[in-house]
């Protein structure tokens, strides 16, 4: 980009209005320049003819959507997965059976499914419009040389407007003229602290969250006032280069998402070859053509657990309950189960690893440094001192609290209103014992130009200067070091080594403040650089935004589960990687934007291997940084709290937002909101995320395997020539109610020991591996012959009648399944070690489903509909002698693998 001050020549457009060939560098050209440019004037803003044209050139100040999808195209998505379509035939054989209750209850089942995931879509679609609630709706504007309040949509490149304190700057705009003007930027940029603005052009190449001559669309001005030209509006802004990037992002399928997939396709696979198989097998033994390939489809769609759709959806929303106990809230049904496959957490500093509290630990005085207890705003802690440095603290700290206009309040937790810094230092002015009543005489505010304040106390007529500020700034200024008898002057030597005290903290990633004082000679000048001369220094502050106590621990166990932990901050490199080693993380190196700009992908994949923080970033290279992972196989979360984050929010496997910090924005582009901005809570989440996993593997193999029971029952029997053994309504009232519920109670079984001890698997691993096929077709082959054996035993062997032996073997294949689903409750562990009674859920939905069989059994009227008779005492005896050796098979081959 070419610089405004050495612009490349304009070309004009129709309107009269200048046209940079390239976009320039605004900040870093001086005024006149930009105003030239823009073809505006500096006093009288444009006038109201020209703010029409250019508006019929620009467009509305207002940020559009782009490449959102419609309504019906998200529902229609819905609909796009092999399992739906699976079921969606199911559906269709069933009514052409005349199986009409089956085909409706299936149809129930898919359109719940596409309901629920058009809910978590279309939320997810409307991100456009958290981002327009975050700009200004009217914006005080000169134009045609008079100051008026109009719409924020009306702006056009070239205005002029006026923003104070309270305001939300309404488009991109280059500063002409501030007093003590400061801007909360973090939204956009991520850095913490309010930035003072300057007119004054800043070098070319300086990073946004530096280009202090600029403010942005949707900021907010937290102090001061100020003039600006429009240099940018709506899709032209910053926020705009976001929204677009936002909206354009690409969401890929979840891990589970594509594991489901592969098992549709594959459950599709041998659905088509059971059908082929009983067709050919009935030609070949000469039964009628067209009954066995209606024989053959019926099988088919028992191949298909109807349920399993239904059983994922609502085992994920009973996991909502489970997230919230972990300070989560999800947008997305299938977020914690992806946060459990999670390989890398990407996380913002301020408010996540840390408590967004700054907090003052240390303070230098002459004697020594002194050290604080406590963490925040909460005034509880202590100073340790000893009896030289007592005095001399309580000095320093009472000029902290003089050069102040923050507080500290206790209603709903301690917090402080006002600069952040300025809370710290009232905090431990509080620890130290120290009150102070100010009344201020006179005050020289801060700006980034002076880079400090002083705050003039008048004390039995005697005028005492507190100043306080940057330590670079006042030790030149200061002649003494200490206040009263104990001052002593401050020769070079002694200016070198306060120089080492605050260099050593800034290494420490500390922010500092030095404090200073002086007696005001009667006859001294009232201006700054009269009074703020001469000034005894009175110590260092060492300020820090502290690690929340949790986290250390947190990194411990996400690094024991296998998890890397990739620190991504729009702040300070020093204070960045501080942090980062403070909970734990290696953060050998800390690579700031402009850096990574000058990286290839090479040497970005080296960066991140070597556990680099990454500070000073922008969305594009948050982006960067996620997508690049995300191609090296790593399943992402990411964290985020600003406009800034939103893209590579959505673009991550799953988008973590803060709940109290964040903004609307990073909460629409997110799939998962910490209500606690806690990174503690993401750790947590995760292994609630893999207990959802585990427990959707179990019932998956546990449907599985009661549906090859049941295919293995009914081909075996058309293969023996005999009458049908199940009844296609059995089947389905199996496959929806009995072992559908029983199912879903596995998906709320308590996690297993050792969850956070194992490593993130595999997320292109199948959902079934060779254990878990073994697994499927042991279990099935007993519940399907036992079945078997039932039936002909009553059939045959009691001729006892067909229906008596239809409904011996459907009760029987109900018990079968019910007894081996124990086996399910734990992959690996047996009963003795999972705890018979830990899932009442499951015990409840076992008794539930039974007295359900019971009643088909017995009720009268539900005796024709399923097709049952009556059993007696002994035909119960004869179906659990049958299914109980089940369960103890499986509890013995787990007793036997067990180390």
């Amino acid at each position: 980009m070419s610089s405004v001050g050495t612009m490349e020549p304009m070309e004009r457009a129709a309107t009269g209005f200048a046209t940079p060939s390239a976009e320039p560098e605004w900040y870093s050209a001086p005024i006149a320049s930009v105003v030239a440019a823009l073809d505006s004037d500096a006093t009288g803003g444009l006038s109201s003819e020209e703010a029409q044209r250019r508006r019929d050139r620009f467009g509305p100040n207002e940020l559009e959507a782009t490449g959102g999808a419609r309504w019906y195209q998200v529902l229609g998505r819905q609909f796009v997965d092999v399992l739906i379509a699976i079921l969606a035939v199911a559906a269709t054989v069933s009514l052409v059976l005349g199986e009409v209750v089956d085909a409706v209850t299936i149809v129930i089942i898919l359109i719940l499914n596409a309901v629920l995931g058009f809910v978590q879509e279309w939320r997810a679609e409307r991100a456009i419009e958290a981002l327009q609630g975050m700009l200004a709706h009217e914006a005080t504007v000169v134009r045609d040389g008079r100051e008026r309040v109009m719409p924020a949509s009306y702006l056009v490149p070239g205005d002029l407007v006026v923003v104070s304190v309270g305001d939300r700057v309404p488009a991109d705009c280059r500063m002409l003229h501030v007093v003590d003007l400061s801007v909360d930027e973090s939204s956009l940029t991520g850095e913490s602290e309010s930035v003072l603005k300057v007119a004054e052009a800043v070098a070319p190449g300086t990073v946004l969250a530096e280009q202090q001559s600029m403010v942005w669309m949707g900021t907010s001005v937290t102090n001061g006032r100020g003039s600006a030209v429009v240099t940018a509006t709506g899709m032209q802004t910053e926020f705009g280069r976001i929204a677009e990037l936002t909206q354009t992002v690409g969401r890929d399928p979840t891990p589970l998402h594509r594991q489901l997939a592969v098992l549709g396709r594959r459950l599709g696979i041998v659905a088509v070859v059971v059908s082929a198989l009983v067709a050919a097998a009935g030609a070949l033994l000469g039964e009628d053509i067209e009954e066995m390939f209606f024989t053959g489809v019926s099988l088919a769609v028992a191949v298909v657990p109807e349920g399993l759709p239904a059983v994922v959806t609502i085992t994920l929303a009973l996991g909502i309950r489970r997230m919230v106990e972990r300070k989560a809230l999800l947008r997305r049904l299938q977020a914690a189960e992806t946060l459990g496959s999670a390989t890398v957490v990407c996380t913002d500093k301020t408010g996540t690893l840390t408590q967004n509290e700054m907090t003052v630990r240390k303070v230098w005085v002459p004697s020594g440094v002194v050290e604080a207890t406590g963490i925040g705003y909460d005034p509880s802690g202590t100073f340790a001192t000893t009896e030289a440095t007592a005095a001399e603290l309580a000095m320093a700290l009472e000029t902290g609290a003089w050069c102040n206009h923050a507080r500290i309040e206790e209603e709903h937790g301690w917090h402080c209103i006002g600069e952040p810094t300025e809370g710290a230092l009232i905090t431990a002015a509080t620890k130290a014992g120290v009150e102070v009543a100010t009344n201020p005489a006179g005050e020289f505010s801060f700006n980034s130009r002076r880079k400090r304040m002083t705050v003039l106390e008048r004390s039995n007529g005697i005028r005492i200067a507190h100043v306080k500020g940057a330590p670079n700034v006042l030790l030149p200024l200061c002649s003494t070091l200490g206040w009263g008898d104990g001052a002593t002057p401050l020769d070079d030597a002694g200016r070198d080594a306060v120089a080492a005290v605050y260099d050593g903290f800034a290494g420490q990633g500390y922010r500092t403040l030095a404090l200073a004082r002086r007696a005001v000679p009667p006859d001294c000048n009232s201006t700054a650089e009269a009074i703020e001369t001469d000034l005894s220094l009175l110590g260092i502050a060492a300020i820090l935004d502290p690690p929340r106590t949790e986290v250390p621990e947190a990194v411990s166990s996400a690094h024991g589960a296998g998890i890397k932990v990739v620190v991504i901050t729009g702040d300070a490199a020093a204070t960045a990687q501080a942090i980062a080693q403070r909970v734990g993380l290696a953060a050998a190196t800390a690579v700031t934007g402009d850096q990574l700009n000058e990286m290839d992908d090479a040497e970005l994949r080296a960066a991140l291997g070597g556990g680099a923080v990454f500070a000073r970033t922008t969305p594009e290279h948050k982006l960067r940084i996620v997508e690049l992972l995300q191609h090296d196989g790593a399943v992402v979360a990411m964290t985020g709290d600003g406009v800034n984050d939103a893209p590579a929010l959505k673009k991550a496997d799953i988008g973590i937002a803060m709940g109290i910090q964040g903004t609307d924005v990073a909460r629409g582009a997110a799939d998962m909101i910490l209500t606690d901005d806690n990174f503690a809570s993401i750790i947590g989440a995760v292994a609630e995320g893999r207990r959802q996993y585990d427990n959707i593997q179990k019932f998956i193999r546990y449907l599985l395997s009661s549906n090859a029971g049941e295919v293995i029952a009914v081909l075996t029997n058309i293969l023996l020539q005999a009458p049908l053994i199940l009844l296609p309504v059995q089947i389905l009232w199996m496959n929806l109610v009995t072992d559908g519920i029983t199912a879903l109670a596995l998906g709320v079984e308590p996690s297993e020991d050792g969850i956070m001890r194992r490593p993130p698997r595999d997320p292109e691993g199948s959902i079934l591996n060779r254990e878990s096929m073994s697994q499927i077709v042991g279990f099935g082959l007993y519940v399907g012959l036992g079945s078997l054996f039932l039936f002909h035993l009553y059939r045959s062997g009691f001729d006892s009648g067909l229906e008596k032996a239809q409904t011996m073997a459907f009760t029987g294949m109900v018990a079968l399944e019910h007894m081996n689903v124990f086996n399910f409750r734990s992959l690996r562990a047996p009963m003795s070690k999972v705890g018979f009674f830990t899932n009442p859920w499951l015990l409840g939905a076992w008794v539930t489903t039974m007295l359900l069989q019971v009643a088909v059994v017995y009720v009268p009227f539900l005796q024709p509909a399923f097709g049952t008779v009556p059993l007696t005492v002994v035909d119960w005896a004869w179906i659990f002698a049958v299914a109980t050796p089940i369960f103890l098979v499986g509890e013995t081959a787990k007793r036997r693998s067990r180390p």
